[in-house]
């Protein structure tokens, strides 16, 4: 935490940045610019080499990154080594192809700064590369199918690991029990699994990050389903969404699972999933935030 001006530690939170990457160099080039012309510049940021043979090390040295070798194969191995080593208050994540807002770091900072409650939060994506007109429309049907699946399958909304943020002391509490060495495991729907029952994760819709369109036509459509199917079946049936959403209100005072945000229309939500910026924080419990 930041010193106040009063020298209290009543200050914004630290940020570390952390990009799992393999063989991504030349993505990775560009997210790293992308992190270089933040507004508020990240504490630290860690690549994690999980294995490359390209230049992915090397690129990330030349940008003032921390690099950290994993040789154990997997985005969820490469992921955990990388949060592990990281020491601030607040551990955020991207992929090698996220390229975020200028803004994306302060956003991160007001949102744990203004909402101590909050052990999570979690932004929309919009395509970067690919067909100008097909950017905005396959964004939503992609983004928008993921959230909604993945959040029926939870009873909560989802984090996505290309564009998320959480406290380092909410990795601390799960960090034990999360499927690091599971090379099938989702990492990010993972990590909301054992993170949104007891600690509440928000979705923030002007937390913003480009990525690639690549997985629409790299051919691991299959393989990507599978991992969701994989991930939900290895927490299922103790953690059926129903059973999920009874815990959530047994566990949040009713004060809070009330509050909703006013000024913000609730037909807002579909298209903040496909890139449509807001403004604040969305601040509903339960499949709702959907």
């Amino acid at each position: 935490m930041r010193r106040g001006e009063d020298g209290s530690s009543r200050g914004t939170p630290t940020v570390t940045v952390v990009i799992p990457a393999r063989n991504d160099a030349e993505h990775l080039r560009r997210c790293l610019r992308s992190l270089a012309a933040q507004t508020v510049p990240p504490d630290a940021v860690i690549v994690v080499d999980n294995g490359s043979t390209d230049d992915t090390g090397a690129v990330a040295l030349r940008h003032g990154a921390r690099v950290i070798v994993e040789r154990e194969t997997g985005i969820g191995a490469a992921s955990a080594a990388g949060y592990h080593a990281a020491t601030t208050d607040v551990i955020a994540r991207l992929d090698a192809d996220s390229t975020p807002a200028p803004d994306w770091v302060g956003t991160i900072v007001s949102a744990f700064a203004r909402r101590g409650d909050v052990a999570a939060i979690t932004g929309p994506a919009f395509f970067s590369d690919g067909p100008q007109r097909a950017r905005t429309p396959l964004a939503a049907l992609y983004l928008g199918s993921y959230f909604v699946l993945t959040g029926l399958a939870l009873g909560h909304v989802p984090l996505f690991g290309s564009n998320m943020a959480f406290r380092r002391s909410a990795w601390l509490s799960v960090s034990a029990h999360v499927h690091t060495h599971d090379a099938l495991a989702h990492d990010d729907l993972d990590l909301s699994y054992h993170l949104g029952v007891d600690q509440r994760i928000r979705f923030v819709p002007s937390l913003r990050s480009g990525i690639s369109m690549r997985p629409l036509s790299d051919g691991k459509g299959r393989l990507r389903i599978r991992r969701g199917f994989h991930t939900i079946a290895v927490h299922w049936p103790h953690e059926l969404p129903w059973l999920r959403v009874f815990r959530r209100m047994a566990t949040t005072p009713p004060a809070g699972r009330a509050r909703a945000r006013p000024n913000r229309p609730a037909a807002a939500a579909p298209s903040a999933l496909g890139g449509v910026v807001g403004q604040n924080l969305v601040d509903v419990d339960g499949p709702e935030q959907l």
